[in-house]
Order: structure tokens, then C-alpha cells, then sequence
């Protein structure tokens, strides 16, 4: 089997944490029907089934205020980000983890990931709140006040920035460590708020691709051993070993930057992704 071919049946495996086919392509109108209890109560049973006595590794999202958990199935901790290459940028409409300032549940959605997820528990100003959008899908848009979870992606293979979490793979190394840098934003129609592009902004560092810009000043980030995300593993467990810190704070963006940067980036991402079920089956959960 050539390497090419290995490496993307690696990307295809690593995707549905990303986005998929399941997770993505239903028809509009089904996105503005609410899940019921019953229904995520089904998936979260699902989930354990798929899961039981297979050797899945800890899982993700998870509450980052909960640092129990019974899975024991170790993996080594990632290298810090500033030693890896930036290999994606992208951001889930609505948090996927829960925790610090981000606590409000968001409702169940529409049981494919999008609607549901955790937001930004604090006060905005009438001002901050005056309505503006980003970012338009077939999946709905953001707007003003709206949260989002922005996952910057790292790789120990020898890769650059690029579209989906493919890139964070290559020829050479088919299993990477991998860490994910996790800050929370909320959208405030404030031109004086941060810069979107800014804070996606690249380069290269000491011979390594950089994200340069990423918060310092969001609180002590909460660091856990876990698993890619996103819908598409509502039901299954993710077989990929990611080390995550996640930002307890949220931090305040211009939502026109966002949506500049929804206009074109390397990364090709234009809109919000949606979320996976926050994990709480402690037998999928690490301890902290």
C-alpha cells in the first residue's frame, strides 16, 4: 500500500471529528428542529455501547471544572505548542467544552451537533449586543453575542497550515502527537474588541509553523488527555490521542473580523463547525 494511500485513509479516520458527511450534510431545515432529552439520552447510550471494553482512550469535550474520571489508558502528554508545527485553525459555533466562563447550556440543537454546545456565561453591553452577523452556512450564521470555541491544531509531524485536520498528518509520520490550544470567544459588535485576524495570525518561529497571537491572558489553561471532537462522534469513540489546554476565560472579538476571515483564510474554513455531546461517562474521561 503507498504511502499516499495510507495517509489518507489516516485523514479519513481523523475527519469525522472534524466535520462529516453525517455531521454536516443534512438539509437545512433540519438544523431548526430541537432534539429532544430522549434523543441525546440515545446517543449518549450509543456512545457507551460503541465504547465498552474496546480500549478507547479518554474522550473530549468535558467539563474543564471536573477533573474526575476512570479511564486509565495513558498516553504521553504532547510537547507544548511552541515546540510543534500549527497545522489547522478552526472554531465550533458554541463551545464544546464546559467550564470557567463558558457554563450555560445552549439547548440540545438540532441532534447533529449545531444549536447545542455551552456559551459565554457572562454580561454584555446593550452596545456590544447591537445586531450585526458573520459567517453565513447553510447552517445558520453567528451574531453578535454569539460564542465560539477556536481549536488551534498542532502536530509533531513535519507539516505546515492547511484546510481540515488532515494537515496535520504527512507522509512521514501517520501518527503525530497532537495538541489542540483551546480559547473561547464571544462576539460583541466593538471595533475596539480583539482582532480576529490577529489572532489566527502565522509564521515561523525558531524553524516551527506558529500560531502567534493566541491569548495569555485567559487564565491558567486547564490541561487534560482526550480525543478529537465534533459531531460525528456523538456515537462512536474518536481513536485519536490529543492533549488539550483549555482557557477557563473568554476572551471578547470583533464579530466583522470574524467574518473577514471567513471570506478567505489557508485554512478554507467559512463558518462555525458543530459540536459533539459534552462526554460525561466517566469511563471515557481522564483524570486531571
Amino acid at each position: 500500500m503507498s504511502q499516499k494511500i495510507i495517509i489518507l485513509l489516516a485523514a479519513s479516520t481523523l475527519l469525522p471529528g472534524y466535520a462529516t458527511a453525517s455531521s454536516e450534510g443534512h438539509e437545512h431545515a433540519a438544523h431548526h428542529i430541537q432534539a429532544t432529552d430522549h434523543l441525546i439520552a440515545e446517543q449518549r447510550a450509543a456512545l457507551a455501547k460503541n465504547t465498552q471494553g474496546k480500549g478507547f482512550g479518554p474522550q473530549s469535550p468535558r467539563d474543564i471544572d471536573a477533573n474526575a474520571g476512570n479511564n486509565d489508558r495513558l498516553f504521553n502528554a504532547a510537547p507544548a505548542y511552541v515546540e510543534m508545527n500549527l497545522c489547522n485553525i478552526h472554531f465550533h459555533k458554541n463551545a464544546e467544552h464546559k467550564g470557567g466562563e463558558f457554563t450555560e447550556y445552549a439547548g440540545n440543537g438540532d441532534g447533529h451537533g449545531y444549536q447545542s454546545g455551552y456559551r459565554y456565561s457572562g454580561k454584555l453591553s446593550a452596545v456590544e449586543l447591537a445586531p450585526a452577523s458573520a459567517c453565513p452556512s447553510e447552517h445558520g450564521k453567528l451574531s453578535s453575542g454569539d460564542t465560539i470555541e477556536v481549536h488551534y491544531v498542532h502536530s509533531s509531524a513535519q507539516v505546515k497550515p492547511g484546510p481540515t485536520l488532515g494537515s496535520c498528518l504527512s507522509e512521514a509520520i501517520n501518527n503525530p502527537q497532537l495538541r489542540v490550544e483551546t480559547q473561547v470567544y464571544v462576539l460583541v459588535n466593538d471595533k475596539n474588541a480583539l482582532d480576529f485576524g490577529k489572532l489566527t495570525q502565522h509564521g515561523v518561529k525558531k524553524g516551527l509553523h506558529q500560531a502567534l497571537n493566541i491569548p495569555s491572558n485567559t487564565g491558567t489553561p486547564i490541561q487534560y488527555a482526550g480525543s478529537t471532537t465534533g459531531p460525528g462522534y456523538n456515537e462512536k469513540g474518536s481513536p485519536f490521542q490529543v492533549t488539550w489546554s483549555v482557557r477557563p476565560k473568554v476572551a471578547k472579538v470583533n464579530i466583522a473580523t470574524v467574518d473577514d476571515w471567513c471570506k478567505g483564510n489557508v485554512f478554507k474554513e467559512d463558518h462555525g463547525h458543530g459540536v459533539r455531546n459534552l462526554v460525561t461517562n466517566p469511563d471515557l474521561l481522564s483524570t486531571f
